[in-house]
Parts: structure tokens; sequence; C-alpha cells
């Protein structure tokens, strides 16, 4: 337990938390879309800068923000500073780039499908991982969630798969679930890894896949391309 001089201090440090890391996320989903016009390896230059003993802590970019404390925290505490008269710029910034991290993901699943002479309309996308973290079954505010939108309203095909989640519905559609990865990738135009569950980096299975789209910088294979 860690005490504070009052309940007002106390709840404010939880939103101070949540609102550090979604500033930083935000910093980071911005700076990867700048390296990727660029041609920098961003996942190389923030291992880099980790080994700086002090003044820098990585945090790594992704498909937008979700789970129930990130997405609404800081919204909340913005709301409550325009109730007396302030703005907090710095959140509300970082709010506008997550949220407009699906629709680049998604611009970026175009950009490699018409890499290879296809269109996303007909292709089959399958998206690998849903939840709004890894190694957990919790879809709430998932980002997965409005990419697939994007892509359905786009007519691709959509398929996922994700050891933790039975179901998974994008506005009142439920999704093809593919239980097995090596399946999924067998039979994909491309493969989207969203989230690094564990039993996704413990397999092989990507080596044969047509086109990888790997968001989580964790997936090790010569034929995928980062975020």
């Amino acid at each position: 337990v860690v005490p504070t001089v009052g309940l007002r201090e106390a709840e404010f440090a939880k939103l101070l938390e949540n609102t550090y890391r979604h500033v930083n996320i935000a910093l980071m989903n911005e700076m990867a879309i700048f390296c990727h016009e660029s041609g920098i390896d961003l996942w190389e230059a923030v291992d880099a800068a980790a080994t700086k003993p002090f003044g820098f802590q990585a945090f790594r970019p992704g498909p937008g923000i979700g789970g129930h404390c990130i997405p609404i925290d800081p919204n909340y505490l913005s709301w409550v500073a325009r109730s007396v008269g302030y703005r907090l710029r710095f959140v509300e910034l970082a709010q506008e780039v997550s949220e407009r991290m699906p629709a680049y993901v998604a611009r970026r699943i175009q950009d490699a499908l018409n890499s290879q002479g296809k269109p996303v309309k007909g292709s089959h996308v399958v998206l690998a991982g849903v939840t709004y973290k890894a190694n957990v079954g919790d879809q709430r505010e998932t980002p997965a969630r409005p990419l697939a939108m994007i892509l359905h309203d786009q007519g691709a095909r959509l398929s996922y798969v994700d050891p933790y989640v039975d179901r998974f519905e994008v506005d009142g559609c439920e999704l093809e679930r593919i239980v097995d990865l090596h399946v999924a990738v067998e039979g994909a135009d491309i493969v989207v890894f969203l989230q690094a569950h564990d039993e996704f980096l413990a397999v092989g299975a990507v080596a044969s896949a047509l086109c990888v789209l790997d968001i989580t910088g964790q997936i090790d294979s010569p034929n995928v391309e980062r975020l």
C-alpha cells in the first residue's frame, strides 16, 4: 500500500499513470509512421535508445490503444480539465494520434496487398490477435475492431486467429475463427499480427506465408514487414 495525503491525490496518481502511457504510446505511433516513410527501423532505434541507463523508457507502437483504462482515463482527465477552463493539449493530441492508427494500419495492409498485385476487395485478411493486449482474452476497446470494420467496408474477406477468443464480432457480424495459425497462414493473402501472444511466438508458421504485416515488432521472419 502506498499512502498519499488524500483521496484526490491517490485517484490522480492512477490517472497520471495511464495518461503517461497514453501519451508515450501515441508518440511511438507517430514515430512509427514517420520512420516508415523515412526508411528508418524504429524497432532497432527504440532498442538502441533503451540501452541508456536513465532518461528513456521504451514504449512501442501498435494498432491503437485498448482496454478499460488507457483509452478512457486520459479522456476523462481532459474533460475534467476543460470543466475548469483548461485544455490538456498533449492528451488531446495523443488521442487524435491513437484514433487514426487503425486507419493507418489498414493503409499499410492495402499497400502490402497492392505490392503483390492484389486489391483489398476480395483478399483474405487474417487478423492474428484480436484482444487489446497480449496473452489475455479481453476485447474491451480493442483496436482490432475498428481496423476490422475498415477492412470489411473495403470488401476484404476477414478471418481471425486467437487462442484466447472464441467469438469476435464486428458491427454485429461474427468473423470466421481459424484455430490453427498454420492453417490461417496457408489460406491467407496477408496475415496481420496485432498482438504477440506467446502461442504466436512459439511457432514458425509465418515462414510459409505469402505476406505478413507485424504490428507487434516481435515476429521474426525474413518475409515479415513491420509497422
